[in-house]
């Protein structure tokens, strides 16, 4: 029997969902870690290949068709859970978890470990866009209007090492049926990439 179900959860059943795979997903993702450092012999490589495609044949047992989607609750929250930047059930997500400020921007803390390293110690250009991307079009968008990617122009200051990092954006200004935005991410030591986009209210939300 699924443990979900496609539509109208309550926030009871949300939060219970959570409760079940969020769990799952955080041990995926300490073994996509564990499998870029391991060091081990040939044989505890065998054995771990074999449990883990005894535990990939349990949950292939009943999943759905396609890719997850976008689920919305009973209050009209929705759920990315397969996002590739902050889906709950997707352990290639960083995690990433914004909110929004009271000046209107959208602030986050993360952490990026070895699964995201291009040059070494360091995170790869493509994942601070992909990033990047998602951060101003949350910036860039309303509760329940979203606004999708035009354009992105980044401009890396500097390499961004592996670590607990900070993202944030904003909207600059808007025009018609485009939102302009700008954001960056940041260790400790300041700023080392930083992005402009220019966001469009797709055709269905406009008046």
């Amino acid at each position: 029997m699924l443990e979900y179900i496609p539509e109208d959860l309550t926030a009871d059943e949300v939060a219970r969902l959570r409760r079940i795979y969020e769990p799952l997903t955080e041990s995926v993702r300490e073994l996509i870690d564990a499998t870029i450092r391991t060091e081990v012999d040939g044989d505890a490589v065998a054995a771990a290949r074999a449990e883990i495609d005894r535990a990939t044949e349990r949950l292939r047992a009943t999943q759905i068709d396609g890719a997850f989607g976008v689920r919305t609750g009973v209050d009209g929250d929705q759920m990315p859970w397969g996002n590739a930047v902050i889906g709950v059930r997707n352990p290639v997500a960083a995690p990433l978890i914004l909110h929004r400020a009271a000046d209107g921007s959208v602030v986050g803390d993360f952490r990026l470990g070895a699964a995201y390293e291009g040059p070494p110690g360091h995170v790869h250009g493509g994942v601070s866009a992909m990033i990047l991307d998602h951060v101003l079009g949350e910036g860039a968008s309303l509760p329940g209007r979203p606004r999708l990617t035009g354009t992105i122009t980044m401009r890396y200051r500097r390499l961004t090492p592996l670590g607990q990092l900070h993202t944030e954006a904003r909207i600059v200004r808007v025009e018609g049926i485009k939102t302009f935005a700008e954001g960056h991410i940041a260790d400790a030591e300041g700023i080392t990439v930083q992005a402009e986009g220019v966001f469009i209210t797709p055709k269905w939300l406009r008046d």
